[in-house]
This record gives C-alpha cells, sequence and structure tokens, in this order.
C-alpha cells in the first residue's frame, strides 16, 4: 500500500536567497538540532539548498522513490528513510538520470547509494550513510510520499528546508529559518571582517591562486 500525500512547498524564495551563501558549519555554531549526523557526501565540492520531498522506503522496495518524482519539482530536494537498512543502495545511475531530467536538486539518503563514479561524474550532489553494492527492488509493495520521516534521529517534514556542503547538511523548519539565516549571515559577514583585518583572506586567495595553477598544470599534461 503507497501513501502519496501532495507536494509541500514550504522553502520562499526568500530564503533561497538568503541562504545561498551560508555554510552549515556557521549554522553548526548556532544550534545542534537539524545536523544529520553521519551522512557524508558523495564528493567535494558539493552544494546543497532546496525544498524537501520526503520518501519513506520498507528496507528492500524503493518503488516510493518513482512515486516521488512524479511530485517533485524542479529544485526539490529527495529525502529517502530507508527504514533503518543501511547495507543496501536505493539511489544509483538510473535513478540519478531521472532526477536530473526532473531538474532536482539533489537527494539525502539515510543508507547507502551505489553506481558512485557515474554519479559523481555526473555531479549530481547526493549525501548518504555509506556506498554499497547491495540493492533494492522496484516491487511495487509499500511505500510513502511526502510524509514525516526521520533520518539520522532528525524528523524531516516534506518542505523543510535543506542546506549542505562540504561540511555536511543540515535540515531546517521553514517557520524559523529566516531567523536562524539572518543570524548566520550576520556571523559570516563578522569572520571575513575579522580575516581581512589579520590579513588571512590573502592567504586564503593564495592557497586558492596555488590549487587552480597546480589544476591548470594537470591539465596541460
Amino acid at each position: 500500500m503507497f501513501r502519496i500525500e501532495p507536494r509541500v512547498q514550504g522553502v520562499t524564495a526568500e530564503l533561497l536567497e538568503l541562504y545561498e551563501h551560508i555554510s552549515p558549519s556557521t549554522i553548526g555554531h548556532l544550534t545542534d538540532f537539524g545536523f544529520l549526523t553521519g551522512l557524508q557526501p558523495l564528493f567535494r565540492p558539493i552544494r546543497l539548498l532546496g525544498n524537501a520531498v520526503t520518501v519513506r522506503i520498507p528496507h528492500i522496495d524503493a518503488s516510493a522513490i518513482r512515486h516521488a518524482f512524479e511530485l517533485a519539482q524542479p529544485g526539490d530536494i529527495i529525502v529517502v528513510d530507508m527504514s533503518g537498512d543501511e547495507q543496501r543502495a536505493c539511489w544509483g545511475e538510473f535513478v540519478t538520470y531521472a532526477a536530473l531530467d526532473k531538474k532536482i536538486a539533489g537527494a539525502i539518503i539515510s543508507g547507502c547509494v551505489t553506481d558512485v563514479r557515474p554519479i559523481t561524474q555526473l555531479r549530481f550532489p547526493v549525501y548518504s550513510k555509506g556506498i554499497s553494492a547491495l540493492t533494492t527492488r522496484s516491487l511495487q509493495l509499500e511505500g510513502e510520499v511526502n510524509t514525516p520521516v526521520s533520518v539520522s534521529g532528525v524528523s524531516i517534514q516534506p518542505g523543510d528546508l535543506i542546506v549542505g556542503d562540504d561540511d555536511g547538511v543540515f535540515v531546517i523548519n521553514p517557520l524559523h529559518a529566516k531567523e536562524l539565516g539572518l543570524i548566520a549571515q550576520e556571523k559570516q559577514l563578522k569572520e571575513q571582517q575579522r580575516r581581512k583585518e589579520l590579513g588571512y583572506d590573502k592567504r586564503l586567495a593564495g592557497c586558492t591562486d596555488q590549487l587552480a595553477a597546480t589544476d591548470n598544470q594537470g591539465g596541460n599534461n
């Protein structure tokens, strides 16, 4: 039996603009709540920002993910609760193609992913608890879409704000996101000013230039 609820647009354009340059590590200085412990990005550098479309699957059957695609809109992030299964992969290469076709912004998986090389080459943002060659099946048994789910002990509602980068990913209730975002934005501005005062911005820029030069030399070989 499938339970398919309407999509929730909890994230506004104003919130997307506010959080465009806010780092999860800044949020992590302000709150413990909403951090998805144990999830890692499939590759770096990475950036994830968008509106949550939630999915709950019963371990082996990942059919509900396809149902979520039918409701998802460009910029959404698919959040999959695998009901405690951390051994199987419910996300792979061809699911990624389908997500790209729908202009989905990324995925958060409470279990594993597979087909690492093509997903990385496609630069599709995915956070998961690991990588596995053991996969789910499409059995059309049951699942839920746009219902409350749990990932890393964090309750995630459809329409929640997802913010991720190289350091990890946070889930934020849109009702409280503006207040938190403004504080985080102010903190980052103060940090940037302090870098300039101490000359750290020049040191960082030098490292960036050196890395770019190294990359260019490698590309010419």
